[in-house]
């Protein structure tokens, strides 16, 4: 299938998916574009996400009903203190963060007047196949959209203690991924933009890249919760403030969360994870599944270091990471 891919261009991709969107361009814009948003927010400096994910943020918002509610990539509007919604009219009206989603990685926010503008319909994400044409879209209308391919759907572990099941992977790549629309050829929307990844398709020791997209039913299974209490209902995670690589089957802290579980335990950049919990670390899915099955934030983690020659061990208190970030009413 790799192969077969990379010998259509990226322009013949969009021609051939286009042709199951209307044919007349201002319908189309009508169907798809106008319920794809401009998502503006700004940090206070002294959040835990400013120094890394930057004090100003921007990305594209899908509007999911007739009442202002749109949702996007989470990182967008973590920690905000301001958010601004523009539609493809230009009309701009501040917004309120409803809900950040540690486990899937979403954002939802709510307009504070409605929009005016046709909600996108939710689809169904688990009818996605390889090979399948979607459509990739961004605020700012069919300048912004590209046809694309679904190359594969498997489990996406992140560095940041983040694992999404059956993440979506698609080609070629759009720049405008944060928050972007994926939409069936049925015109529904089937994922949210997350990710540019160097490694959508992993096939025949090759990599190529594209973009990683969060399945529409990962919202689908916790959006009543978020909009009644701002949190999904689902167990919380334990969390160490660990960011970690594999290199070669080893995995490296890469950073440390200051002051945070790992870091006052004494983890520190450079460090070698050798095993958690007795367990020998494999693969980041299988040592964030290990630590976040020893039980509810606040539990003890066991791990096994290496620093240098020397081997040791020490324990981290986990906490929840919803406590370490600054989460604040943005208006």
């Amino acid at each position: 299938m790799f192969k077969k891919i990379l010998a259509l261009s990226a322009t013949m991709v969009s021609i051939v998916c286009m042709l199951a969107m209307p044919t007349n361009a201002e319908e189309a814009s009508d169907r798809y574009f106008d319920a794809l948003v401009k998502v503006t927010a700004k940090i206070p400096s002294e959040a835990r996400t400013s120094s890394t994910l930057g004090a100003e943020r921007e990305g594209t918002g899908v509007v999911l009903d007739n009442d202002g509610l749109v949702v996007t990539a989470g990182y967008i509007i973590l920690e905000a203190n301001s958010v601004s919604i523009k539609t493809s009219t230009g009309i701009e009206v501040s917004a309120k963060v409803v809900a950040y989603d540690d486990a899937t990685g979403l954002g939802v926010i709510r307009a504070i007047q409605p929009l005016n503008v046709r909600p996108l319909e939710l689809g169904d994400s688990r009818e996605l196949q390889q090979k399948q044409r979607v459509l990739v879209a961004a605020h700012g209308g069919i300048d912004n959209a590209i046809g694309a391919y679904i190359v594969d759907r498997r489990d996406y572990a992140g560095y940041w203690e983040y694992l999404l099941n059956d993440a979506i992977f698609t080609w070629p790549p759009s720049p405008l991924f944060g928050g972007a629309a994926l939409i069936n050829n049925k015109g529904k929307l089937v994922g949210i933009g997350s990710l540019l990844v160097p490694n959508a398709v992993e096939e025949e020791g090759s990599v190529v890249p594209g973009n990683m997209f969060i399945p529409i039913d990962s919202l689908k299974a916790v959006l009543g919760d978020l909009i009644a209490e701002g949190r999904s209902f689902n167990r919380t995670r334990p969390w160490l403030g660990l960011y970690s690589e594999m290199v070669r089957g080893r995995l490296f802290v890469a950073r440390v969360a200051k002051n945070g579980p790992a870091w006052v335990a004494g983890i520190r950049t450079g460090d070698m994870v050798l095993g958690v919990a007795g367990k020998p670390v494999t693969n980041l899915k299988d040592f964030y599944q290990t630590i976040w099955a020893l039980g509810d934030p606040g539990v003890e983690v066991p791990l096994l270091v290496l620093r240098g020659n020397e081997p040791m061990k020490t324990t981290i208190t986990s906490m929840d990471r919803y406590e370490w970030l600054q989460l604040k009413p943005t208006f």
